[in-house]
């Protein structure tokens, strides 16, 4: 009896951007057979939900939790025939979802793209495994260069469910932007848990200057743009090429997490408070210009008032041009969660988060005046009302501020723009084209 193939596969992807490249991989395999791919739909019926799920903090796991209960409650009802489940959730607790979920059709984890193909009864082909489905604005992007990290700061969980650092080959990545940049993507993001240990297992030393003059000479691509860069060993190489091609981004996401010498131990994050500060002067030295990007993580084991009121002065201090923060979620498996204590309150973690991101919003409004009466390149994300709505070189999609423009002039979504800024708030920018 020939094997029912399943027609309208509908896929969710939830958590981080190197999450939704996998995902985007899985969708890509899928569009060569004969299915109704949706992403992400709110269609009701469908013959099969594939759930790419988050497992990196409470909340996150929490979210992925109640989609697949969602789901699952709709297979109930009859609305969907198959519930799959893949991912970070399912590869770091996938017997306790086992048990959970029995209803749940098959899990996953997270590389196990083949085996949910084959699940679905399609084959997995091996000549398609650099295309992907762009689910992003078709004018960019993410490009995930490695897999896994080999870091073990003691609150991240990642090294126990994405394993050791696995670099993706240069021209296997070259391929892969060749193809994007063919379907209309102009802007590469580039990600990875640890940008700056590129190479290293592969080349058996440091390769992300190659492989950004690689992508840099792709006739379609415009910009590219560096996320999570870990702060040690960032190379100076690395830093002049972003000063020299003109394609890549002022920019750099680089989560610091601390500045208190005593929580950056605890954190297991071998870089002190004299490194931290030297290593940003270099940045700004030699990419001048340049936004930095950083996270920041509160309510740490050990984080006294005193490194709390430390890392509010060293915000204020280096008045970084974007900046995020988190509270302590301690994980089981890692580190902190074997050697600490979590004794911080909940509200003192919120409130210290809150502190933070009041000044970052003062430091934001002020940067952001600065920009009032200046030109700027503008890449065209979408339209809303009577604005397009775009970003400069010093924002990344959906984490950053926007550039709002009003205009009776039509513009292509995906277009760049010169643009005069005229007014600026602590999030975005208002300008006219010019």
């Amino acid at each position: 009896m020939e094997k029912r193939r399943i027609k309208t596969i509908n896929i969710i992807s939830l958590g981080c951007s190197k999450n939704l490249v996998d995902t985007e991989h899985l969708m890509a395999q899928l569009k060569h057979n004969p299915v109704n791919l949706r992403y992400e739909s709110n269609v009701v019926k469908a013959d099969a939900v594939v759930i790419n799920t988050c497992g990196f903090i409470n909340d996150a796991k929490q979210q992925s939790i109640d989609v697949i209960l969602e789901q699952l409650e709709a297979k109930k009802q009859g609305k969907v025939k198959e519930v799959y489940v893949m991912g970070c959730l399912s590869e770091r607790y996938k017997p306790e979802l086992l048990k959970e979920f029995p209803d749940a059709d098959g899990i996953f984890g997270v590389k196990d793209i083949p085996a949910i193909l084959q699940k679905l009864n399609y084959q997995y082909d091996i000549n398609r495994e650099e295309e992907r489905f762009v689910t992003t604005s078709s004018h960019f992007a993410y490009l995930k260069i490695s897999e896994g990290c080999d870091k073990t700061c003691s609150f991240c969980a990642i090294p126990g469910i994405r394993g050791k650092h696995q670099s993706v080959p240069i021209e296997k990545l070259i391929r892969e932007a060749q193809q994007l940049a063919n379907s209309g993507v102009k802007e590469l993001i580039l990600i990875a848990q640890d940008l700056t240990y590129y190479g290293h297992d592969l080349y058996h030393q440091n390769r992300l200057a190659d492989l950004l003059k690689g992508l840099a000479a792709i006739e379609k691509i415009e910009w590219i743009r560096l996320h999570y860069a870990y702060p040690t060993k960032f190379l100076h190489e690395t830093l002049e090429i972003m000063a020299s091609e003109p394609k890549i981004c002022a920019y750099l996401d680089i989560p610091f997490q601390h500045i208190d010498d005593q929580v950056l131990t605890n954190m297991r994050r071998n870089i002190n408070q004299e490194h931290t500060y030297k290593m940003i002067e270099r940045i700004r030295q030699t990419v001048p210009g340049i936004a930095l990007r950083t996270t920041l993580l509160v309510g740490h084991p050990g984080e006294t008032e005193e490194a709390f009121e430390a890392l509010k002065k060293f915000v204020k201090e280096v008045r970084f041009e974007r900046l995020g923060v988190f509270t302590y979620s301690e994980e089981e498996g890692t580190y902190g969660a074997r050697t600490f204590k979590d004794e911080i309150p909940e509200d003192i973690k919120a409130k210290r988060a809150d502190e933070i991101m009041q000044l970052q919003q003062e430091i934001s409004a002020e940067i952001n005046q600065q920009k009032v009466g200046k030109v700027f390149k503008v890449l065209i994300d979408r339209q809303e009302g009577t604005y397009y709505i775009g970003r400069t070189e010093f924002d990344s999609p959906e984490v950053d501020g926007e550039v709002l423009i009003e205009t009776d002039q039509e513009i292509p979504l995906g277009s760049f723009v010169q643009c005069l800024v005229n007014e600026a708030d602590e999030f975005d920018l208002y300008a006219n084209l010019i």
